[in-house]
């Protein structure tokens, strides 16, 4: 079972697993931890409680640390959520429950970092003009796209190649 205090005295493997290094995970831990408080906040506000605070299974990822570490694996490889279960010592149905439940909080997390990645093109200039930043990279793919029929338009949506993309 993957955890945060067995991984983090593999660096390499750390880094292959997260994209991140240790270092650089804790400096966002802190953000995260904020996140998962406000979120925290968030749900105890929504509805009562049906049981007291800390009643009920115990969960499988007991530290934030745990919690981050799990977010990060899954977007970082993208695994089955069986295989992502399987890793962190639950059941499929677990993984997807966490899966769900972590992603918005990742994304709060990384926003007030301010390390979203921007996915319109058309905003690109005012993200430079807001922040100094010396190198940027674009990362980008190709894909499949059905084309119009009608030939006019078609050529709107030509890339260029001549063959599609294996």
């Amino acid at each position: 079972m993957l955890t945060y205090e067995k991984l983090k005295k593999k660096p390499s493997r750390f880094l292959a697993l997260t994209s991140l290094r240790v270092e650089e995970f804790d400096e966002l831990l802190p953000s995260f931890e904020t996140a998962w408080g406000a979120d925290v906040e968030r749900r105890s506000q929504a509805q009562p409680r049906q049981r007291k605070p800390g009643g009920g299974r115990k969960p499988t990822l007991k530290s934030l640390a745990d919690k981050l570490l799990f977010i990060l694996v899954y977007f970082k490889t993208y695994p089955l959520q069986e295989v992502q279960g399987s890793l962190f010592g639950m059941s499929q149905g677990q993984a997807n429950d966490w899966i769900q439940r972590l992603t918005p909080i990742l994304q709060a997390t990384l926003q007030v970092e301010a390390v979203l990645p921007e996915r319109e093109p058309a905003k690109l200039e005012q993200v430079l003009a807001d922040y100094d930043l010396l190198e940027f990279t674009i990362d980008g793919t190709q894909r499949r796209r059905q084309r119009p029929k009608d030939n006019v338009v078609q050529k709107a949506y030509y890339s260029g190649k001549k063959k599609p993309i294996p």
